[in-house]
């Protein structure tokens, strides 16, 4: 345990924690729509391979981004189309999409193994990257940690304060009240659903930009699936996924840095801890069925059909 060094450890858990993030955010903004889309792995995994593809062709990394979010939320869309117009079961299409998306993610990846990403610049801010401890964990990171970050903050403004937020909300909680009240319920939903594709794509481009950075077939071993259990976790609420995402990301780096220490821990057991993690916090989430539906929308899962 003394080659860990709790400074890097810090750090290395807000960069490992950034691609759950992403996703967790995006999906929390669909499911509160009244959307359940299990494919963000899917999203994920292609937004990995699209960020990295642009990126290495031209050589631009926040080229790549856009091209991460454009690839999750086009891919996003096909969800949408299936599950809105053509009334699809959404967990079943979800679930479609991750397959799909993580063979389509191979098929176009194959050229690109073993490749490395260009660098994406760190934001050292002058004198307050210097600082000793808080520099390294705060402000020695790169653009998009940050904007993680920020859009947690946008999201809780946007369903707290403004108009748009509460007629995203009404449509999560009642479609048909919503409709009745004249609201586009499909539209909502598909903008939701566009959003979270676009925030799964970016978190699959960090993975393949920074995180790593290279191109692996199925590199998000699993992110997808974590970023849904912490918009349980954290009772639909934006800065809960904040820290739900930390907690799990810190799971997956102490892991990393036990191995290095050389702890007498089975190696597989540390593999396995963040996804024991997760099954364990859903586990006692059940056990509380009051507190995990506080602010699961009522309509969740539930498709719409406009009879008027």
């Amino acid at each position: 345990m003394g080659g860990i060094d709790p400074v890097v450890l810090v750090a290395s858990l807000m960069v490992a924690s950034t691609p759950i993030l992403l996703a967790a955010i995006g999906e929390l903004v669909v499911e509160k729509a009244g959307v359940l889309n299990l494919g963000v792995e899917g999203m994920m995994i292609l937004g990995a391979i699209c960020g990295f593809a642009v990126a290495v062709e031209t050589g631009s990394p926040m080229l790549g981004f856009a091209a991460g979010a454009l690839g999750g939320a086009a891919f996003s869309l096909i969800f949408g189309v299936l599950t809105q117009f053509f009334l699809s079961n959404q967990v079943a299409t979800g679930l479609a999409l991750t397959l799909f998306g993580l063979g389509l993610s191979a098929l176009i990846g194959q050229g690109y193994v073993g490749l490395k990403a260009p660098d994406t610049p760190k934001l050292d801010l002058p004198v307050l990257s210097d600082l000793p401890v808080l520099g390294p964990i705060l402000f020695s990171h790169d653009a998009m940690l940050y904007l993680s970050i920020a859009l947690v903050a946008c999201v809780w403004l946007f369903l707290t304060r403004t108009r748009g937020g509460l007629v995203l909300r009404a449509v999560g909680e009642s479609h048909d009240a919503a409709h009745a009240l004249g609201y586009k319920v499909i539209r909502v939903r598909l903008m939701a659903i566009a959003f979270g594709g676009a925030c799964a794509g970016l978190g699959g481009a960090y993975l393949s930009l920074i995180r790593v950075p290279q191109w692996t077939e199925g590199m998000t071993a699993g992110a997808g699936w974590i970023a849904l259990a912490i918009v349980v976790f954290a009772s639909w609420r934006p800065w809960y996924v904040l820290l739900g995402a930390y907690l799990f990301g810190g799971v997956a780096v102490l892991e990393l840095n036990l191995q290095a220490a050389g702890v007498k821990v089975p190696v597989d057991l540390l593999a396995a801890s963040p996804y024991l993690m997760t099954i364990l916090v859903l586990v006692l989430m059940s056990q509380s069925k009051s507190r995990a539906a506080l602010n699961a929308p009522a309509d969740l899962g539930r498709s719409f059909h406009a009879t008027a």
